[in-house]
């Protein structure tokens, strides 16, 4: 199989999750791949200025967090000191171990990196822009898209000031503000805003919409909001932002809409996190078959092909949900179809986790979902209160729930509220990728005492049979 592949010119645009995960299985596939992108190292937005960096931080927080939690438990620590220099150090050091890691992989699968940035001049030819300043035209059988997404902005908001940052600059963490205000109430804000409230700036937030983390179920959304009213200095709901104004102690925010608590305030910085949107601008896709939709992403078909035969497009770029797992998923799915193979793109179930402390973790068909379908679904829930384990570690306040189909009983998705919930939700996709039942999942034994467990429970819960937690049994 690979030798029949040896023939293919494979080129990939971007070093992200999709991107290297492309490039690294068609190498692996027997082809002859180059992967094109600015940085040293494969590993994208996600790794230098996304993901990575993000958790990195967000487990300071969590350490600081449970260190001033311990004081319920009768263990006492002084107050935390942060440098944020050295905070910022390891954060570096974390990614440049993983995108050197990347580096060597992808020397040892003799794939062809070139530093640079790449644009179509037709379907199968591209002019790449070196770093070094050089140009040099291309021609490839095949080339894969993967040239993700950037911050989007508030087009009346779209300024510049210099203690305005946005979710890449953000993560540089050059000092620790006294005050914040976070535009955007999305998974990004809240992730970034519990970083700066744990490292003590006082952090506010604005969001649009009549809830935090909109689309997402509002009782996994209710245990997060709970807490972040005790870290938060405010949260104003069903506001937005009217205008802003550099004054010599930060930025004056003008403020509009029923949650508004004030007419105006001001902030050391502001950080907008309103949401990502692809990159397929200045790549000359007007120089190939390729089409765009109405919002930038470039259209796919299930193999992620483009309209062009020659080209596909994998990840942000390729369309929602804009998640690395999802971008990897499909450019392993891309290399596969350009080496022959009878693969199409079609998950049941792609999970979506918000890092925040607790974490809330999702998949399959959600409740709203299913409401907005007119999907007749059963809801089992089954509180952390009931766990042993949630409660030895002090952290009671999460919620399991499953979606089933009232007929075949099958689990149609799962949401996790809780700490650890972003690993919990693995059993959840497997459970509606294999299209299990709450028979399948209550009858698998789960270590005991684990959060795991409350998976397992609230399969039980459907007939009303779990161990730890009572509730009727409804009528037929």
């Amino acid at each position: 199989m690979a030798d029949r592949n040896k023939s293919i010119k494979l080129a990939v645009v971007g070093g992200g999750p999709g991107g290297y995960g492309a490039a690294f299985l068609a190498a692996d596939l027997g082809m002859q791949v180059t992967l094109i992108d600015p940085e040293k190292n494969p590993g994208g937005e996600c790794l230098y200025r996304g993901c990575i960096p993000s958790k990195a931080l967000l487990h300071v927080a969590k350490v600081s967090n449970d260190a001033a939690e311990a004081k319920e438990w009768g263990v006492s620590f002084s107050k935390p000191r942060f440098n944020a220099k050295k905070i910022r150090g390891w954060k570096d050091d974390v990614v440049e171990k993983l995108t050197g890691g990347l580096g060597e992989l992808a020397r040892l699968r003799k794939v062809e990196h070139i530093r640079g940035t790449a644009k179509f001049k037709n379907g199968t030819t591209l002019i790449i822009s070196k770093n070094d300043g050089s140009t040099d035209s291309m021609s490839y059988d095949k080339i894969i898209l993967a040239t993700g997404s950037e911050p989007a902005v508030i087009p009346n908001l779209d300024i510049d000031l210099p203690n305005l940052l946005n979710s890449t600059t953000a993560l540089d963490l050059e000092s620790i503000p006294k005050s914040m205000l976070v535009i955007g109430g999305g998974y990004i804000g809240l992730e970034l805003g519990t970083v700066y409230a744990t490292l003590g700036t006082k952090v506010s937030v604005v969001e649009m919409t009549p809830s935090l983390l909109p689309g997402v179920d509002k009782d996994m959304v209710s245990v997060l909001s709970k807490r972040l009213k005790g870290m938060f200095e405010s949260i104003m709901l069903n506001t937005t932002v009217s205008e802003m104004k550099e004054q010599k102690n930060g930025i004056k925010a003008s403020f509009e809409g029923k949650g508004a608590e004030k007419k105006a305030g001001i902030y050391e910085k502001v950080l907008m996190a309103v949401g990502r949107k692809p990159r397929s601008e200045d790549l000359g896709l007007e120089s190939t078959q390729v089409e765009v939709d109405d919002k930038g992403f470039i259209k796919v078909d299930e193999t992620r092909r483009t309209n062009d035969p020659n080209i596909y497009a994998i990840g942000d770029v390729a369309g929602e949900p804009m998640l690395a797992h999802k971008a990897t998923h499909e450019g392993r799915v891309a290399a596969e179809a350009i080496a022959g193979h009878d693969i199409i793109y079609e998950p049941r179930a792609i999970p979506a986790v918000v890092f925040t402390d607790p974490e809330i973790a999702w998949c399959g068909l959600t409740q709203t979902e299913a409401k907005d379908k007119g999907i007749d679904v059963k809801i089992v829930k089954f509180p952390w209160a009931a766990s042993g384990r949630a409660l030895t570690l002090g952290r009671n306040d999460g919620l399991t729930k499953l979606v089933v189909d009232p007929d075949s009983e099958r689990i149609l998705g799962v949401g996790i509220a809780g700490s650890g919930a972003g690993e919990l939700i693995a059993e959840g996709v497997l459970a509606v990728e294999m299209a299990a039942t709450v028979t399948d999942v209550g009858m698998s034994i789960h270590p005991h005492p684990t959060l795991s467990e409350t998976v397992m429970e609230a399969a039980d819960l459907f007939h009303s049979q779990s161990t730890h937690y009572w509730r009727p049994k409804r009528k037929s």
